[in-house]
């Protein structure tokens, strides 16, 4: 029996993946893929954020999208929809149509938290742990998170002891499904391991995620650092789309099915349907008209070894 913990997969594709696009979707194609990846296997799928329709316009059918797959059978029963918000007024649209789970954050970066939110990073602290607390009386899961923890674009380093100070007042606030987002790609593996552990020993009921871009290359190793020292959910986008468009260099998600691919080479989630993924990433950059980030879905996975005996009989 596999004694390993079971890792979780967040699939964040058609929010964080999309919103860098100029070419908005349409929804009817959402639906269609979004039924593809809560068909594959994964754990949690994000469908959007409750932004303004002007400055995100990729996001303004989210309440559409969540009406959509909140009704009876359209998802399968373990999967969780979760959706990202920014302020009070995205709280209570999210609250109103179907969302399982609330994903906020407050950035380290005092720069990107302004160009993020219009907030500085204490007043923003403040509003996010308030909403989290009011989502949870709803009754609705929450996911907050530190982004640019290991870096920003506009400021360079971001010192660890303002991320562990806005880690405590989460801790404080009962908070305890945590997770790390390196917004501008600038994590390596080791300061991966050297955060987590340091975070990891502050409370052992914390269920952490990571959400590593791949801005200089490196997010599919910042994964299993991750995992290495305890991070058992793990974000990532179909395709490798994405980037926030906020940062002074946007770089794309760690990709799904090159991590799920990864991982079943180690024996880990064979459960997830990688064809479904890969099958999903195809037509993303097909409808985008070029080649994306992602690997394995222009390779194919590497072919499972020949049964003994096949051969030569």
């Amino acid at each position: 029996m596999d004694a390993r913990p079971r890792l979780l997969l967040h699939e964040v594709g058609l929010r964080d993946g999309l919103q860098m696009e100029s070419a908005v979707v349409p929804t009817e194609r959402k639906i269609a893929w979004a039924e593809a990846l809560l068909g594959s296997g994964v754990d949690l799928v994000q469908l959007g954020s409750f932004v303004h329709p002007g400055k995100v316009p990729q996001m303004a059918d989210s309440d559409r999208l969540f009406e959509h797959f909140s009704a009876p059978g359209r998802k399968p029963a373990g999967v969780i929809l979760s959706g990202l918000v920014l302020n009070e007024k995205g709280l209570e649209r999210g609250l109103a149509c179907g969302v399982e789970m609330f994903c906020m954050g407050v950035s380290a970066s005092e720069t990107h938290s302004r160009k993020n939110t219009g907030m500085a990073i204490e007043e923003a602290n403040r509003r996010i742990v308030g909403m989290a607390r009011s989502a949870l009386a709803a009754g609705r899961r929450v996911q907050v998170s530190v982004q640019s923890a290991f870096g920003c674009g506009y400021e360079g380093t971001v010192p660890a002891e303002r991320v562990v100070a806005i880690v405590g007042s989460f801790l404080e606030a009962g908070l305890t499904q945590l997770s790390l987002a390196d917004t501008a790609g600038h994590a390596t593996p080791d300061a991966v391991e050297g955060l987590y552990s340091r975070l990891l020993a502050l409370d052992p009921r914390v269920e952490w995620t990571c959400h590593f871009h791949n801005t200089y290359g490196l997010a599919l190793a910042n994964c299993y650092a991750a995992r290495r020292v305890g991070v058992t959910t793990f974000e990532a986008s179909v395709a490798g789309l994405g980037g926030c468009p906020f940062t002074r260099v946007a770089g794309g998600n760690a990709c799904t099915e090159d991590l799920v691919h990864a991982f079943q080479r180690d024996g880990l989630r064979p459960d997830v349907r990688l064809d479904a993924l890969l099958g999903v990433a195809r037509e993303v950059a097909s409808f985008l008209g070029r080649d994306l980030d992602g690997s394995v879905y222009r390779s194919g996975p590497v072919p499972e070894p020949a049964h003994a005996g096949a051969a030569g009989s």
